[in-house]
């Protein structure tokens, strides 16, 4: 199992990097086909696309279950020369091993773990593994969204929540907004009240967006990335705004949407032209997610887990499969460190996390 992470991670793959994604997809195929599955590379328009595979000898009548993970990371090429792969006092490092090529292990190894001792499955497992779920997914939510809809119940690799391992049963819906304000040009030192300074309007609006947080209700707002201006000696005619938004359910989702597209300018003479939205809905403690997280921590018990449910604040593709059926996100191994200097895993976990989807995909429905 390590030996395969290894491969994958030595694979640097960015998401906006469509050549890399070939290679890590190519070793994917290879032990995909290698247990008996068909698979089918989808290339995308700006990314790698993503891999679809099924059992090759399969009963059609029987139900689905949908295996969800990415190949994709944060980490540009030759991040490796800074956070090399090391294995050392049971923790493995390198960039993307946490979030998630250790998930993608898991699933390769489960489904060896069933093939080699004989096993069946009475619900048929379908995989999905992506290229752009960093980046949010553009180019293969439809895909997810079609397979969730026909598929009894959906597994999301992505890595647990916290050093002790809980399972995602719920997560926060993810929004991004875009706001460019246009001004009026004008010479700062010759004529600065025939402008409209954008900067300044910006400003104002910036103010009424961080007023828009509601921490105990778990509504956030963020201000990412602000631009504006062209010379020190310009009144800036243009400048922009990308905000990020989390809600926990759809109800604030459409609240904030609102309360952000009402925004007006201070000037008359300003425009506001704003765009964006939740892009992913939250994804919530239902009842058949909950069904599926209680036979999760049965499944856990027969291994000696202790399992613990909890909220991501972040988003996933389980935000989109579970709109459609019941859904268990971060089933990958525990460790700590996504999108940060310090990623790893625990390497012992990577076998228990392997046993507790094994067990999960040999469920009935």
């Amino acid at each position: 199992m390590l030996k395969l992470l290894e491969e994958m991670v030595a694979i640097e793959s960015p998401s906006n990097n469509k050549v890399v994604q070939n290679e890590i997809f190519n070793l994917i195929t290879k032990d995909l086909q290698a247990l008996g599955y068909y698979t089918l590379r989808v290339k995308g328009n700006k990314t790698g696309g993503y891999l679809y595979a099924r059992p090759k000898i399969r009963e059609k009548h029987k139900d689905l279950q949908l295996i969800i993970g990415h190949c994709d990371t944060v980490w540009e090429i030759n991040t490796l020369k800074d956070i090399p792969i090391r294995l050392l006092n049971g923790k493995m490092t390198g960039p993307g091993i946490y979030d998630m090529k250790s998930g993608i292990t898991q699933i390769l190894f489960a489904l060896r773990v069933i093939k080699e001792l004989s096993l069946t499955t009475t619900v048929t497992p379908v995989l999905l593994i992506n290229s752009d779920e960093e980046i949010g997914s553009k180019e293969s939510t439809h895909a997810i969204k079609r397979l969730s809809k026909i598929v009894c119940r959906s597994f999301v690799l992505e890595p647990p929540l916290g050093l002790d391992g809980k399972l995602k049963t719920a997560r926060k819906g993810v929004g991004k907004f875009t706001i460019e304000v246009i001004g009026r040009a004008a010479h700062a030192g010759l004529d600065p009240e025939k402008g409209v300074n954008a900067i300044v309007e910006l400003s104002n609006l910036i103010r009424k967006l961080y007023a828009m947080n509601d921490f105990g209700k778990g509504i956030t707002v963020n201000i990412g990335m602000i631009e504006g201006g062209y010379s020190p000696n310009v009144v800036a005619p243009k400048s922009k705004a990308v905000i990020d938004v989390r809600v926990y359910n759809s109800k604030d989702g459409d609240y904030i949407s609102e309360k952000i597209y009402q925004l007006k300018p201070m000037h008359d003479d300003a425009i506001l032209n704003i765009q964006g939205g939740i892009n992913r809905l939250p994804m919530q403690k239902n009842h058949r997610n909950q069904k599926l997280w209680k036979i999760a921590k049965m499944n856990g018990q027969l291994i000696g887990l202790g399992l613990e449910q909890a909220t991501a604040g972040g988003g996933s593709d389980g935000n989109t499969t579970s709109l459609y059926t019941a859904t268990l996100d971060g089933l990958g191994t525990v460790g700590d460190g996504a999108h940060a200097r310090h990623e790893f895993i625990y390497t012992d976990t990577l076998v228990e996390r392997t046993a507790l989807l094994s067990l999960l995909l040999l469920e009935y429905p």
